[in-house]
């Protein structure tokens, strides 16, 4: 029964030595739900929604990778 309870005790003791160690490397959280990834309509890539550049349409807003692609989308260029 000793047994039992030094490995329990040993089992939590290392989970929670992972987790101060991730939290003192600086290690980045998990992302939120506005950092989904969206896709480009011009280059069709995928971008991170809070780092995306960000057009009003009358169909709602599109997101771009980058200005020129935002700017090559406002030209009427909808594929690279």
């Amino acid at each position: 029964m000793r047994w039992i309870l030094i490995l329990a005790l040993a089992v939590f003791l290392i989970a929670l030595a992972q987790r101060v160690l991730n939290w003192s490397r600086g290690l980045p959280p998990r992302p939120a739900q506005h950092d989904a990834l969206v896709k480009d309509p011009v280059c069709q890539t995928y971008v991170v929604m809070s780092r995306a550049i960000k057009k009003q349409t009358d169909d709602g807003t599109v997101h771009f990778c980058s200005r020129e692609c935002a700017d090559r989308f406002a030209k009427g260029e909808r594929r690279a």
